[in-house]
Parts: structure tokens; sequence; C-alpha cells
């Protein structure tokens, strides 16, 4: 799987709608859009359009069934925003530890 940026993943799941659809999808695992659009609220229509930025981020796949078409969510896309935590994570972390060893000093 070619990976995504963490801005395309950040964009998508800033809705609350598609973000409610991902967790359904990995929660429950595959669904169809007729029992995502039940679970979801909206239009049809607009599960669709969902379901295409989640796509496009690579968040979820799909696959054809008959008349059905089927999602899954792709949990490894989060990848690159769980990278982009880390790396802000280490960063603040150090950040404190300086500030505490300022302060450690200044008593």
């Amino acid at each position: 799987m070619t990976s995504t940026s963490p801005n395309h993943v950040f964009r998508a799941l800033a809705d609350p709608t598609r973000r409610a659809i991902f967790e359904e999808l990995t929660r429950q695992g595959e669904q169809t859009v007729h029992a995502l659009t039940r679970y979801a609220g909206v239009s049809q229509p607009a599960v669709s359009k969902h379901l295409t930025v989640l796509k496009r981020a690579k968040l979820v796949r799909h696959r054809r069934e008959g008349r059905e078409t089927h999602y899954r969510a792709q949990a490894d896309a989060l990848t690159p925003m769980v990278d982009w935590l880390k790396h802000y994570g280490a960063f603040w972390r150090d950040r404190f530890d300086r500030l505490e060893a300022l302060l450690e000093r200044m008593e």
C-alpha cells in the first residue's frame, strides 16, 4: 500500500461524519454503503461522498459484490498521522524536560 501524507489523513478525519464512518468500519468490520447510510443518518449520496474522501486518503478500501459495494477500514493508513504525532510528542517531551531542568536550577 502506498503511503499518504498526514495532511490527507487529518483532512479526511476532520469531518465528524467521516470520522464516525471510519470508526464504525474499524469497530464492526466490512459494511455495505446501505449499512453505513443507516448508521450515519445522512443520505446515501452524502455517505458516498464521504467514502470517496476516505478512499483518497487510503483510509478505506472497497470491493464490489453484485450490486453492492462493501467498504472496510485500512487502519495502516493512520501511520503517517501516528508518525507525525510521535515526532511532535518527542519535541514537546524534550521542551518540558528542559523547562523542568531550568526550574530545578532556579530553586
